[in-house]
């Protein structure tokens, strides 16, 4: 990774923020993109008083805007892109009966837009270096999840996106890796949108028995490292993805039951 241009967006904390320090340890010239400038800046104290070289851009990637802007500064500053890490996410919580829609719609602004507008404006330098676009995904997009239509709708369609983008390129030399984590301690659900799109504040799960956000990174990393195309984290999460092959209707209750378990779950 020595000297290798990684933008990673939703950099400012979780899984963001792991994949920031791992990678800069690597040896990247690491963009951190993101929407709170002063997170951004703690992280870039952290990495420029190891040495490391970083450029902060402050984006949301909801905006085609914003994202096309990240991406011209970053070729402006480095002069290429080796690595785009689409990792900006949002989740949510509440039935899908009494979401309001601009939830939904706001999920996937984030989660499936934002891999779009990012990877659309920094594909052609991708492929000029035959990089790696790499999309944060989760277990629930591939299996959906109640209460999480919003979150599971959108993963499904971001893996859709990148799935499709890997056979366009076939024969370009583009690398394109989708990463599943299963349950990963971060503010994700923290910061999930509830029915009326207010943040749920105290997460339902104890994040202390999650994989931590920095193992997580260090999958990310050894995967672009080895231009692998599928990372499906956990234990639960290898076994869910497996079982849902060959059982779907027995999955559909283990989830349903597993989410009405959780912590003033909205499921009866």
């Amino acid at each position: 990774m020595k000297d290798k241009i990684v933008i990673i967006t939703g950099a400012s904390s979780g899984i963001g923020r792991a994949c920031a320090i791992a990678f800069s340890d690597a040896g990247a010239k690491v963009v951190l993109a993101a929407r709170d400038l002063n997170k951004l800046a703690e992280i870039e104290l952290i990495l420029k008083n190891k040495g490391r070289e970083v450029l902060v851009v402050v984006t949301d990637v909801s905006k085609e805007e914003d994202c096309k802007q990240m991406i011209e500064t970053t070729v402006a500053h480095f002069g290429k892109i080796d690595v785009l890490i689409n990792n900006a996410g949002l989740s949510m919580r509440a039935l899908f009966l009494d979401l309001d829609l601009k939830v939904l719609k706001h999920l996937m602004d984030v989660n499936f837009w934002g891999t779009v507008y990012c990877t659309k404006f920094a594909l052609p330098y991708l492929l000029s270096v035959k990089g790696t676009v790499v999309g944060v995904s989760s277990i629930a997009g591939k299996k959906g999840l109640p209460a999480r239509t919003g979150y599971s709708a959108s993963k499904f369609a971001m893996e859709g996106f990148l799935e499709t983008l890997r056979i366009e390129n076939l024969k370009t030399g583009l690398n394109v890796l989708v990463v599943s984590p299963g349950y990963t301690a971060s503010n994700i659900r923290n910061t999930a949108l509830s029915k009326d799109g207010s943040e749920q504040g105290d997460s339902p799960l104890d994040e202390v028995n999650l994989m931590s956000s920095e193992e997580v990174a260090k999958h990310i990393l050894k995967g672009v490292m080895n231009r692998k195309r599928d990372i499906i984290l956990t234990f639960t999460g290898k076994v869910t993805v497996f079982l849902n092959k060959f059982f779907p209707s027995f999955m559909d209750k283990m989830v349903f039951n597993h989410i009405k378990n959780e912590s003033g779950s909205p499921l009866k």
